[in-house]
């Protein structure tokens, strides 16, 4: 007969949340045993998918959820890793056939975050756009393919390597965000030096081999410009929804119609444009316009878009992307973390209705 306190472990053990596969322990198979002994010593035994940080954090979770439950008062943990087999059955249980994230049936909406050319804050602007969707609740993935200037890991956080369990590339997440970016899989400072059907595989393992678990979107950092992986995103990805990126520089504006003219070639539509970089608040409480006017309002005019947010400039946000942390971290409250959140709002709004079976037809 099991006594009230095991119940209780094994209870709070079911629900606590892989910090790996973010599903609950009583999904997973994880626990192999769990009992309170006398004097509240816990036993619990552990099957970890894989080694390293990602089981160790396993590990950490099952020790903090056994610790709250009344009555216990030390932990013990015995962990084995499991077989090659067991990953496969695991990964076959929660994930089943590997389809591409965003493909056709997928309730996912993908947006490419674009700009003509470099330096307008793409990056920034993506980044703290999927933190504020995810702190309004919605489940979130970003695709770091910005391969030769990648930065989003940096940004987020969200630095170290890649679980893989069986053949299943796991994200790694930070403020409720998974993100995979070329940074995981390239030496420290080493450059991205690849033709078009290197960064094509490469897209396509991001998207198929990587277990992004259906997110409600999925945010894809693109490189500027309308080369190779903007032709090959639009071919893994059809259906995915453009948002532009550019400052008020009517210089900027024009190069960044381009990617608008782009998109609209492949048949993705665009839902609108961020200007980047708008105003800097003085001392004095002004707004200063340090790159002029203009340049947002005039490409949401020239692609029948609207403006959807204004970012100011705002050193705290600056120097958080450097220690990893989003704006809404490094300057909570601040201009810039409400337009972010008004930018997850508005676009929340423009997520389209996905048919669940678009192979069915009427007539």
């Amino acid at each position: 007969m099991t006594d009230s306190k095991t119940e209780a472990l094994t209870t709070a053990l079911a629900q606590t949340i892989d910090p790996i596969l973010v599903r609950p322990l009583s999904e997973l198979g994880y626990v192999t045993s769990a009992r309170v002994k006398r004097l509240g010593s816990a036993s619990i035994g552990v099957l970890l998918p894989v080694p390293g940080p990602p089981g160790h954090a396993v590990i950490e979770a099952v020790t903090t959820a056994a610790q709250q439950v009344d009555g216990v008062r030390s932990v013990q943990i015995q962990h084995e890793l499991m077989t090659d087999e067991q990953r496969a059955e695991l990964m076959e249980q929660v994930r089943g056939e590997k389809k591409p994230v965003g493909s056709a049936g997928s309730s996912t909406y993908v947006i490419a975050v674009s700009s003509g050319k470099g330096g307008v804050g793409k990056s920034s602007v993506t980044t703290n756009l999927a933190v504020s969707l995810a702190s309004l609740g919605h489940t979130v993935g970003v695709i770091d393919a910005d391969v030769w200037g990648y930065s989003i890991p940096k940004m987020l956080g969200a630095e170290g390597a890649p679980a893989v369990i069986a053949d299943s590339i796991i994200p790694l997440r930070a403020y409720g965000v998974s993100v995979i970016s070329i940074d995981y899989f390239v030496p420290d400072g080493q450059a991205v030096v690849w033709r078009g059907p290197m960064l094509h595989k490469a897209l396509e393992q991001f998207l198929t081999d990587v277990f992004w678990d259906d997110p409600e979107f999925l945010l894809i950092d693109m490189p500027p410009g309308t080369g190779d992986i903007a032709i090959s995103i639009s071919q893994f990805v059809p259906r995915a929804r453009v948002l532009l990126v550019t400052t008020p520089q009517p210089t900027a504006s024009r190069v960044a119609s381009r990617a608008a003219r782009m998109a609209d070639r492949v048949d993705q539509k665009v839902i609108g444009v961020v200007e980047n970089m708008s105003w800097f608040v003085g001392d004095d409480g002004k707004h200063y316009e340090i790159f002029g006017s203009g340049g947002g309002a005039d490409l949401a005019e020239d692609t029948g878009t609207d403006l959807l947010a204004q970012i100011p400039i705002l050193p705290a946000m600056r120097s958080g992307a450097d220690r990893g942390e989003p704006v809404t971290v490094a300057a909570p409250g601040s201009e810039a973390a409400h337009a972010f959140d008004d930018l997850a709002r508005k676009l929340i709004q423009t997520r389209p209705k996905i048919r669940t079976h678009p192979e069915l037809r009427i007539g």
